[in-house]
């Protein structure tokens, strides 16, 4: 047993020296040690954080969720309203035979009722997009009531902005891809929104819909927008709102600035290294997080018309308004802000 545990012993210490290798290797070529220390395993956070900032980390993690799952999506999914259209570009040839699609709404169908496991990440999407504008929300409250937007946060803050924004029109692009009724008037309305802009107003417009009216070419539009651009630009402002975040380090339920008191050694006697301790804290919040959204998921992933709508299960018909224009819990708002405005009431 002796000898064993010094054979174990070596290998283990030759797995070390090989990993060891691996990573000078690594540094000689890409940063990645000073990356990993500055970020991660010696960047100190105060540390009295509280529950109320899980919340930064799990609008990353719904981030990335909905990101993966957009890309498997997007394999199935056909940026058509017509599928006429459709079948002249080329789409129609990667479905299978007696497969009866139409158009954008019919490809939301496809992945839902054949496309295996389609039903499941189209609900993890659309259940995402809820989260996500949940967690960002109560993230936000955290800046305001902790006073994150203040001196020397004023940058973090904005660029925080910046991104909430980006997330608004990526929410409004993919709510009109599945081309049902609430999606189509929706998109109606509130890109009508844009012509109250005094002297370009009409010209904007026109430029967002492709044309005078909501159809093919605004689905492309929109589909172009919330598949490549509105994603490039959040990933560059996160990235820029964590380093940001990083230079002047995070605020705390008491205001106190931990870089004020230091050690000889220049570490913060009020502050924690961020990993391993607020890893590990975030990953038990991931876990109760990841929890409560699969039930969401899995038992009311429409929650009774809030995520979907019921008035989207039917195919977009310009012919025909329905009764009433309510976009999804996260427009509301900004449709009530549009009804304020008289000269829309033959819209609305």
């Amino acid at each position: 047993m002796p000898g064993r545990s010094l054979e174990i012993i070596m290998k283990e210490k030759d797995l070390t020296t090989k990993s060891h290798r691996l990573m000078a290797w690594i540094d000689k070529r890409y940063p990645w040690t000073p990356f990993w220390k500055k970020h991660l395993s010696e960047y100190y956070a105060p540390k009295n954080f509280n529950f109320w900032y899980f919340f930064g980390s799990f609008s990353l993690l719904v981030f990335v969720m909905q990101i993966l799952t957009g890309v498997w999506l997007v394999m199935e999914y056909i940026p058509v309203a017509d599928m006429s259209l459709a079948t002249a570009l080329g789409f129609g040839k990667q479905l299978p035979e007696n497969t009866v699609v139409n158009g954008a709404f019919g490809s939301v169908q496809h992945i839902m009722r054949e496309v295996r496991y389609g039903w499941l990440l189209r609900f993890m999407h659309t259940t995402g997009a809820s989260a996500f504008f949940v967690v960002v929300y109560l993230h936000m409250y955290r800046g305001l009531i902790y006073g994150s937007y203040q001196k020397p946060r004023e940058l973090v803050w904005l660029v925080g902005m910046v991104i909430y924004f980006c997330l608004l029109i990526e929410a409004f692009t993919g709510y009109v891809l599945p081309w049902g009724q609430m999606s189509y008037w929706g998109a109606a309305v509130i890109t009508s929104f844009s012509s109250a802009i005094p002297y370009i107003g009409d010209m904007l417009l026109t430029w967002l819909r492709g044309g005078f009216a909501v159809t093919t070419v605004t689905l492309h539009r929109f589909f172009s927008l919330h598949v490549i651009a509105i994603p490039l630009l959040l990933c560059i402002f996160i990235f820029v709102h964590l380093v940001s975040l990083h230079q002047v380090g995070s605020n705390n339920p008491d205001g106190i600035e931990i870089k004020d008191r230091k050690n000889q050694k220049g570490i913060p006697l009020d502050g924690v290294p961020f990993h391993p301790y607020y890893t590990v804290k975030d990953l038990l919040g991931v876990v109760v997080f990841l929890f409560i959204f699969s039930i969401v998921l899995f038992f009311t992933p429409t929650m009774g018309g809030l995520f979907i709508e019921p008035d989207n299960f039917v195919m977009a018909n310009p012919m025909v308004t329905p009764p009433e224009i309510s976009p999804v819990w996260y427009m509301t708002p900004f449709y009530a802000m549009l009804l304020c405005f008289e000269r829309f009431g033959s819209v609305s």
